[in-house]
C-alpha cells in the first residue's frame, strides 16, 4: 500500500495511526514524521535526502586514484599490510580497511575467502555398531586425584561400551578402548576421536 492511500485511510478515520504505520511496515513515530513532511511538500517531502548526499568523511577521488596507481605502477604484488605500512610512512592518513577496501574494489588485491565454522557439527551415525566414538576428559573424579576418563560409546545411540580411568589420555589409552569394543561387541566400521594432542 502507498503512503497516500495509508495517509487518506488514517485522515478519514478507518484507520488508526498505529494501523497505517503497520500497514506501511514502518513505527508509529516514523508514520507521524511522514505525516509532517507529506502534509509540508506533498509527496518530494517522503523523498530521504540523504541518499542524495555524499559523506563529508569520503575521499576525494584524486586520492584514491593516487593511492590506487602507486600500488599498480610501483608496489603490485605486495601485500596489503606492507603497503599500508609503506602508505602511512609516506604520508598517507587513512586506515588500513580503507586502503585495503579500495585496493580490492580496483582489482588490485584479492578479497579474502570467506572462512567456514570453526567446527562444524557432524551428523550422527545411522546405524548402531557402524561408528564409535572414544572421549577422554580430565576431572577430580577422586578428591586430590586428577584422572582422565577414557569413554568409548556407540556414535548411533550413545551406549557406553568401555570406560576406564587412567592418570594421562594417550595412544595406549585408546587402543585399549578399541580393544575392549572388539572384545565386546566385534568389529567396526569406523573410529571418530575427539582433537586430542596425541
Amino acid at each position: 500500500m502507498r503512503f497516500e492511500e495509508a495517509y487518506g485511510g488514517w485522515n478519514e478515520g478507518r484507520l488508526t495511526q498505529a494501523e497505517a504505520a503497520r500497514i506501511l511496515g514502518v513505527c508509529e513515530r516514523s508514520f507521524r514524521r511522514h505525516m509532517v513532511s507529506y502534509e509540508a511538500d506533498g509527496l518530494d517531502g517522503l523523498i530521504d535526502r540523504r541518499l542524495e548526499q555524499t559523506s563529508n568523511r569520503q575521499a576525494p577521488a584524486d586520492e584514491v586514484m593516487a593511492m590506487t596507481d602507486e600500488y599498480r605502477c610501483r608496489y603490485m604484488g605486495w601485500n596489503v599490510k606492507h603497503f599500508h605500512s609503506w602508505y602511512r610512512r609516506t604520508g598517507g592518513t587513512r586506515s588500513y580497511t580503507w586502503v585495503k577496501k579500495h585496493l580490492q574494489k580496483a582489482e588490485l588485491v584479492p578479497k579474502a575467502e570467506k572462512r567456514g565454522a570453526h567446527r562444524k557439527r557432524r551428523e550422527r551415525s545411522a546405524l548402531p555398531g557402524r561408528m564409535i566414538h572414544q572421549d577422554g576428559s580430565t576431572h577430580a573424579w577422586v578428591v586430590g586425584q586428577m584422572w582422565d576418563l577414557i569413554n568409548t560409546m556407540d556414535d548411533a545411540t550413545r551406549a557406553h561400551y568401555s570406560m576406564f580411568f587412567v592418570e594421562e589420555e594417550g595412544t595406549a589409552s585408546s587402543f585399549q578402548g578399541v580393544h575392549d569394543v572388539i572384545e565386546a561387541r566385534g568389529l567396526f566400521s569406523s573410529f571418530y576421536s575427539g582433537r586430542g594432542s596425541h
